[in-house]
């Protein structure tokens, strides 16, 4: 994932991101690489903007 995907906002659900989080951390056992923490982070922020657009009631 490149920083230049980031510019047009998030396509992908939150649930979809949180599955890719989730693989990566499967894929890594738990520790990450300086390649892998980066993509992480992307998709932490990705997934961050995805859940902002939605609304959650409260209980």
């Amino acid at each position: 994932m490149s920083p230049d995907s980031m510019a047009l906002g998030s396509v992908r659900s939150a649930a979809e991101l949180n599955e890719q989080i989730r693989a990566l951390w499967l894929r890594a056992g738990g520790s990450l690489s300086a390649q892998e923490r980066a993509e992480y982070e992307l998709l932490v922020v990705e997934w961050a903007a995805a859940i902002r657009g939605r609304v959650i009631k409260a209980a």
